[in-house]
């Protein structure tokens, strides 16, 4: 690689980590545990004998709407900044819906890496599936999402289809 092309990549990537500010870091380990979730769902499936090439495309396209959700949360951001400005509010570098979706789909990821694991016949420490659950529920708390059924999955239903949700909040 030239170096033009290793100076444009650096340019970009830091202009991209000054926008991001506080987002960048947890972005970088939301990508990182969507690629290992990728991963470990290929293992699963090689391990029980489902591997198919239409669900694992149907999976980076769930992980390339997951970054889609990211960009929502970031566009709110924006905006709660532009109308506190507004009304003399100073919420400059704030990014709470942004933080809070990237917490919620890396908790999700974890979540669904445990899983993969467990299908795999990977040893799973219980007390850990429960943790990243209780943290689940936590930062839905946070969100203001009610939860009026504690027997109910994790992820409750769907808003689209009124389904069930499973434990990674996925239809």
């Amino acid at each position: 690689m030239g170096t033009g092309w290793k100076v444009l990549i650096a340019a970009v990537l830091a202009a991209l980590g000054a926008y991001l500010q506080q987002l960048a870091a947890p972005l970088v380990v939301l990508i990182v545990v969507m690629v290992l979730d990728y991963i470990s769902g290929m293992i699963a499936a090689v391990r029980t004998g489902t591997l198919d090439s239409r669900i694992g495309i149907m999976g980076i396209v769930k992980k390339v709407s997951y970054l889609l959700i990211v960009a929502v949360g970031m566009v709110l951001d924006y905006l709660i900044q532009l109308l506190g400005g507004k009304f003399g509010l100073s919420l400059e570098g704030t990014y709470f819906v942004g933080l809070l979706v990237i917490i919620w789909l890396i908790i999700n990821e974890c979540i669904s890496i445990l899983e993969n694991t467990d299908e795999a016949g990977g040893p799973v420490p219980p007390f850990v599936a429960a943790m990243l659950k209780r943290l689940k529920r936590h930062t839905e708390d946070i969100a203001g999402e009610e939860d009026d059924n504690p027997s109910a999955p994790v992820g409750g239903t769907s808003p689209y289809t009124g389904e069930a949700k499973n434990d990674d909040g996925i239809e």
